[in-house]
């Protein structure tokens, strides 16, 4: 097990790629499966790393408490490698409930992974639907070539303050974060990287 910190790549208010990614439910998803969300919270996660594991409760429960924001993981992870981060065992986790995003996706090719600048498991970027929000939001941009909608970087950062597997947190930082968004504000705060399993690269 590889420990490693996230890294800055985009910039918050900065349209983000979209994807076409197959998820557990049978289906294709891209980013505007999700325009009726005003936030997503779009984790690239795992099924294996313990980094990964320790936060399914949070983010089953993000999803649940959460109606105008959607929580998407994303597991880029090489399943040859890796074969715990197989997609049979991404349908076996939310099948049998252990996963309860609102969508759990696989990015095969780790295109997505690589655009987002994502490095380790999990790595949460949180968007915002400056569409949502362009009637009174001067900070709504316009969506580059390949994003195909309206979503921006709200926040890129640690979902709390466990950074370790065993370590209970004290702080929630992605409510805060959630909040804001949702009330129309900026993320109130600074980039503090995630720590967790490398991704498993090709």
């Amino acid at each position: 097990m590889v420990a490693q910190e996230s890294e800055e790549k985009l910039e918050r208010d900065e349209a983000v790629p979209n994807f076409e990614l197959a998820g557990t439910d049978g289906e294709t998803h891209t980013l505007a499966d999700f325009a009726d969300y005003d936030a997503v919270l779009l984790v690239f996660t795992c099924n294996h790393c313990p980094y990964a594991q320790a936060k399914f409760d949070l983010l089953n429960r993000v999803a649940e408490e959460y109606d105008d924001a959607a929580v998407v993981g994303i597991n880029p992870n090489d399943a040859e490698e890796y074969p715990d981060d197989d997609f049979e065992t991404m349908v076996e986790l939310v099948e049998d409930g252990t996963i309860r995003y609102d969508a759990y996706l696989r990015d095969e090719t780790q295109a997505v992974a690589e655009a987002y600048g994502a490095t380790c498991t999990p790595d949460p970027f949180l968007l915002r639907n400056s569409e949502a929000q362009r009637a009174s939001d001067s900070r709504a941009v316009e969506p580059r070539d390949d994003e195909g909608d309206t979503f921006t970087l709200a926040y890129h950062g640690r979902l709390d303050d466990a950074l370790n597997p065993d370590d209970e947190p004290t702080e929630i930082y992605i409510d805060d974060a959630i909040d804001a968004v949702l009330a129309g504000e900026d993320v109130d705060l600074d980039f503090m990287p995630s720590r967790g399993c490398s991704i498993k690269w090709k």
